[in-house]
């Protein structure tokens, strides 16, 4: 059964996981529907924690722990025979859509890091909205004179970013515990009624500004490090208008 499965990707498979621990939390996140369930019946136990969690968790997140349940029962059925047929194959998990158009200004940003009550959380907004940075990121990297240093990213590669004069000063101030982002980080944004806003929107607020500003896709990738340009892509229609923009300039009279 799926437990059994479990038992042996928990003690043979996960350690050998870089992000094992998260794997295994988010398998027993849905203990609840798969404990005591057979293998073979994986793909309804999905369907069924999708159906009972839609509206109350992020898809993405049904998305994850789904994922993860398939990966581990998938290596029981390979490595010892557990099963008939591949059971994820009939799984099916929620269509997740992460593209957002969400950015501020750099006055919003100002605003939602002067309403922000905790010193360390005021210079993530502020390094997050120079920077391109994702928060781990941040919080992770080795200052270095002029560049954050970057050892392990989320593509696997280390990284180096260029820091900007305006965030010197931040960037040496002592970085926040992820609960006190989490506290401080929605009261600064209510009070400035900017609640849609995410931390993540002021990397793609960077993304934007780059492009805007006439950086190519292939730099803005590297900036953001992007392992593939298909994550770039996104601001293709940025980097278009740049292009009409320069195009509309063509034979433009010019004052005496």
């Amino acid at each position: 059964n799926i437990d059994e499965a479990v038992g042996r990707y928990a003690r043979e498979r996960i350690p050998a996981l870089k992000a094992g621990a998260n794997a295994a939390r988010e398998i027993d996140a849905m203990r609840d529907w798969w404990e005591g369930r057979p293998i073979d019946q994986l793909h309804a136990v999905c369907a069924e924690y999708a159906a009972d969690q839609l509206g109350a968790l992020a898809p993405a997140t049904i998305k994850n722990r789904i994922s993860y349940l398939r990966a581990a029962c998938r290596w029981a059925w390979k490595r010892h025979g557990m099963g008939e047929s591949d059971p994820g194959g009939r799984v099916v998990a929620p269509t997740v859509r992460n593209a957002r158009e969400v950015t501020v200004t750099r006055a919003q940003m100002v605003a939602l890091a002067r309403a922000c009550r905790h010193r360390g959380v005021r210079a993530v907004i502020r390094i997050a909205f120079w920077s391109g940075m994702r928060v781990g990121e941040i919080l992770a990297a080795r200052r270095v004179p002029g560049a954050f240093v970057l050892p392990d990213t989320k593509n696997g590669e280390p990284r180096i970013v260029p820091m900007h004069p305006i965030i010197s000063t931040a960037a040496r101030v002592t970085p926040p515990a992820r609960s006190e982002i989490d506290y401080y980080w929605p009261e600064a944004r209510e009070a400035c009624g900017l609640s849609h806003v995410r931390l993540h929107d002021l990397r793609h607020t960077a993304a934007t500004e780059m492009v805007n500003a006439g950086v190519d896709l292939a730099t803005v990738g590297k900036v953001l490090g992007h392992k593939s340009g298909a994550s770039t892509r996104r601001y293709v229609h940025h980097s278009v208008q740049v292009l009409a923009d320069a195009v509309g300039k063509i034979g433009r009279k010019r004052p005496a």
